[in-house]
């Protein structure tokens, strides 16, 4: 079967604002890549669209034609949810041109929702909910809808989601990504601008699954089981990337790349005693690593290491981030200081319990760790997430539920800590200011120019997007105001929809939220 994967662009910015991550973080839809190789070894030949991707056309009908264009069978669109309106739009401009044609969608979206998304959306045939080689290569292959796990489909006047199958167990199994599918990679994707020394850059996850329950993740397509590739197939993939494209810095966005010390201690020996002339950043878990793996990972190449701080304030990491505390974060950040790597900090901002009184304690201790780089995102509620109950209840905040904007990078939610959205933008980006105004971070840029040549000349490049983006962080409050009414209500998209957990899940998410203590020094309007 001809197979087509897509790649959505969906909305990446906020309303009136360029997107910046074409400029600054383009990067690889590694997800699509996968299946488009693994389902070649079976002989489906499989072609890959990402419409983020350079050169890719900016209006949705183009999109569609280019997609038309490649002559699919079955067109899989692997979908978040800031990206579901886009494919949706675009299938059903398939559909309508070539009504034979048959459509699933899947990731992480489709896996949290599930079966009520094919009541709204006659347009799509499946969905794929949860891992997805397994149930492309059965519809690739023909089998009949009821004998295919994870598949989600409609029987006449009836919606039929079907048991889930066992996760791939060995990830060694899956060959590399077709990243030669891909086009313009990899000088047209772009690593987070000042993050690396070397280029070309490239992304690589290495692994799938979390046995942790944050409030705030969703975990509904690989759920619990945490499996990895071992650290002869990561050293070979990294080998690939090189000799094939070229690629000399890679970042692993694994949520838990450390997390097995073997692994990591036999993928950083192998790297020094075979070099590859590559770096690479990754993450670690705070309060949970040592001198000798960072000096061990510093050795082996990397620039940069990062960790998931979310909050300052004691009430909000209790509630959001069990198991994290400011003296382990100073801690770990003093000892990665101390390998010679760069420490970047991962910051939510928003999240419920929030007020103008948590962000200023979680930005005074920004500023006292001296953290290379940080990132601050917007706390959007996901379905499939612990606290996604609580945030669309409307007891701790209000929510609106515009799936394009929900992208981290607007806030949909307001807690009841501020009076509104444009108060909690002004807010944010007044700390993103003073940490890239710090005389600590001058300081550290200005020892790094030439280390941020590429990324200098990538600026200088593109100096009118790059000062259009920067200005946002200069908007008036009444700049935001505007802003925010730019985007009117798509009319297709569903509200109130009920996330489809597992039962496991489901457990999971009860554990987290009895778990969870609301933060004493809080205003009284902003309890949870």
């Amino acid at each position: 079967m001809r197979i087509t994967l897509v790649h959505p662009a969906g909305f990446n910015f906020v309303p009136g604002q360029p997107d910046f991550s074409l400029l600054a973080n383009r990067m690889a839809p590694l997800g699509i890549l996968q299946l488009a190789a693994y389902l070649e070894q079976y002989g489906h030949p499989c072609a890959v669209h990402d419409c983020l991707g350079p050169g890719a056309p900016a209006s949705l009908a183009a999109n569609a034609a280019m997609v038309l264009a490649t002559n699919p069978e079955l067109v899989g669109f692997s979908v978040t949810t800031s990206g579901f309106m886009d494919a949706f739009e675009i299938a059903a401009r398939i559909k309508a041109k070539r009504p034979e044609v048959q459509v699933v969608f899947g990731n992480v979206h489709v896996s949290a929702i599930g079966a009520a998304l094919l009541q709204h959306f006659p347009e799509i045939d499946y969905l794929c909910l949860g891992e997805g080689e397994g149930t492309l290569l059965d519809l690739a292959e023909h089998r009949a809808p009821r004998e295919i796990a994870n598949l989600c489909y409609r029987n006449g006047e009836d919606i039929v989601s079907n048991p889930r199958r066992q996760r791939i167990l060995d990830l060694d199994d899956l060959p590399f990504p077709a990243y030669e599918k891909l086009a313009g990679f990899p000088r047209g994707y772009h690593l987070p601008l000042f993050s690396y020394v070397k280029r070309q850059g490239a992304t690589m996850v290495t692994s799938r699954g979390c046995p942790y329950t944050c409030s705030f993740c969703d975990r509904t397509v690989f759920e619990r089981l945490y499996k990895t590739n071992s650290a002869a197939y990561v050293y070979e993939h990294m080998k690939y990337l090189r000799d094939r494209f070229g690629v000399r810095h890679i970042n692993f966005y694994d949520d838990l790349f450390t997390a097995q010390r073997q692994r990591v201690t036999q993928l950083c020996e192998t790297l020094i005693a075979k070099p590859l002339g590559m770096d690479f950043n990754c993450a670690v878990r705070t309060g949970h690593t040592s001198d000798e793996m960072l000096r061990l990972l510093k050795r082996a190449g990397a620039v940069m290491v990062s960790m998931g701080i979310e909050s300052a304030d004691l009430g909000m990491m209790q509630r959001h981030k069990a198991g994290v505390s400011l003296a382990g974060v100073r801690q770990t950040v003093e000892q990665i200081h101390a390998a010679g790597l760069r420490a970047k900090g991962l910051f939510i901002f928003g999240l419920p319990g929030e007020t103008p009184e948590t962000i200023a304690t979680t930005s005074d201790f920004i500023l006292s760790l001296d953290l290379d780089d940080i990132n601050m995102s917007k706390f959007s509620p996901m379905y499939g997430a612990p606290i996604w109950d609580e945030c669309v209840g409307g007891v701790s905040g209000d929510f609106n539920e515009d799936w394009r904007l929900m992208n981290c990078l607007n806030f949909v939610y307001l807690p009841k800590g501020f009076a509104s959205r444009t108060e909690m933008d002004a807010l944010y980006n007044a700390q993103v200011r003073r940490f890239y105004d710090s005389k600590g971070y001058r300081r550290r840029f200005a020892r790094r120019l030439w280390q941020h040549r590429w990324s200098l000349w990538h600026v200088l490049k593109n100096l009118p997007k790059t000062i259009q983006a920067a200005r946002y962080f200069s908007n008036s409050k009444a700049d935001l105001e505007r802003a925010g009414q730019a985007l009117a209500p798509h009319p297709r998209q569903p509200h109130g929809l009920t996330p489809n957990l597992s039962p496991e899940l489901a457990v999971d998410a009860i554990a987290a939220l009895t778990t969870i203590k609301v933060p004493r020094r809080v205003r009284p309007d902003a309890s949870a």
